[in-house]
């Protein structure tokens, strides 16, 4: 039986719910639209147009062209083709590819097999607020440096990198650029022309669209090869018959937000900064990771001294409250964010991370609630501290 209780979501930078508008579009084609858009007759017409249709809608978020968009699984994906396809294109021109120290492990486990493959890995440190030093990636880059892949928005504490500044210093160099712009689009604008990006990777589940599908976005001129083999889908890139439904979804998502994102991002920065203030106010001594303008409008990371974390959510999931740690991805994980200890935290300050996360269905009331009910969390929990004093 379903808990009754209302639950206070704040986990948006983990998974979105499906809006209904778009699990309204994806419906007909599961069982009504069902043919395989690669087919010649007249019925799987339909499902190729609304692919293409999506393929549109997705290009016009990130201001691409449309053969410019490749369908992927999700992020993870398009991380590695755009990783592991730009590698084995160049294996002849070198074996450098530079990272930062808080990518999503989709890029830094990719990494982290190529360096056990004979690749020279080089993770950029961050300040901290977390972003990555420009004058530092112009030390970097060698003559065998082939790709820097530096995430657009952090997905702990929302930190956004200068990628246009790190791509024209990357192409100066004649070196290739990719980044994951999981977390940022669809929340910020995100303007492949305008940053200069060579690739850059979505995900349909973090902008109200459902999972199991996602985007590489790869410039005209830039070449990289498949990582897996089949028919000729995607112009040859990534085989197998498409997620129809799920394409037709994301398209909806992205053009949904288009319309939203403007008025979405003035109402959950107000909300961010409202909670972060009371927050500030009502607990003693807690930390806001990451602090700083250039953030996600609707991300709050913060540690609370003196306690753990899992401690912490475990008594907000009792009141009906769903947060996380970290990354969803390493959320397993009992050890301390590698993110926050790269931002200079120690192990016990990012041992007792939260992160909060808004989004389209958070309220008003969500925030009472939670600053109602946060503090004395907060306060039981310390009482049975040995490392609290008053």
């Amino acid at each position: 039986m379903m808990n009754e209780r209302k639950t206070g979501y704040f986990d948006y930078n983990a998974t979105t719910p499906v809006d209904p508008r778009v699990l309204s579009e994806m419906k007909p084609f599961f069982s009504e639209i069902f043919h395989n858009p690669a087919s010649f007759y007249r019925l799987a017409g339909e499902a190729r147009y609304r692919v293409e249709a999506s393929r549109a809608q997705i290009a016009k978020l990130i201001n691409s062209h449309t053969d410019e968009v490749y369908f992927t699984s999700g992020g993870t994906e398009s991380d590695n083709m755009a990783i592991m396809g730009m590698v084995k294109h160049l294996k002849s021109k070198g074996n450098h590819i530079i990272t930062s120290e808080i990518e999503h492990p989709a890029v830094l486990n990719t990494c982290k097999y190529l360096e056990k493959n004979g690749y020279e890995i080089t993770y950029l440190t961050v300040d901290q607020t977390g972003q990555v030093d420009p004058d530092e990636l112009i030390k970097q880059i060698t003559s065998k440096t082939v790709l820097v892949s530096i995430m657009h928005a952090n997905n702990e504490i929302g930190t956004i990198q200068p990628i246009k500044e790190l791509c024209q210093i990357v192409h100066q160099k004649e070196v290739f650029f990719h980044t994951d712009a999981v977390q940022s689009a669809g929340k910020i604008a995100v303007d492949v022309k305008e940053l200069d990006v060579d690739m850059l990777s979505l995900s349909a589940h973090k902008i109200y669209g459902p999972k199991g599908v996602g985007v590489l976005f790869k410039k005209r001129n830039v070449k990289i090869d498949p990582l897996a083999f089949g028919g000729g889908h995607e112009r040859g890139l990534r085989p197998g018959t498409e997620n129809v439904p799920g394409i037709v979804g994301m398209g909806k998502a992205a053009e949904l937000a288009v319309e939203e994102m403007d008025s979405e991002a003035q109402r959950l920065r107000q909300m961010r900064d409202r909670l972060q203030k009371e927050l500030v106010n009502r607990v003693p001594d807690i930390l806001i990771n990451g602090n700083t303008p250039k953030r996600l409008y609707n991300t709050l990371n913060i540690s609370v001294r003196h306690i753990e974390g899992e401690a912490m959510l475990a008594m907000l999931d009792q009141d009906g409250f769903a947060l996380s740690s970290g990354s969803a991805c390493s959320s397993k994980s009992t050890k301390p964010s590698y993110v926050l200890t790269a931002i200079g935290l120690s192990p016990e300050d990012a041992q007792g991370s939260l992160r909060i996360s808004l989004g389209k269905y958070s309220t008003e009331e969500d925030i009472d609630r939670l600053l109602e009910v946060f503090p004395q969390v907060v306060d039981g929990l310390r009482k049975i501290s040995p490392f609290w004093t008053e």
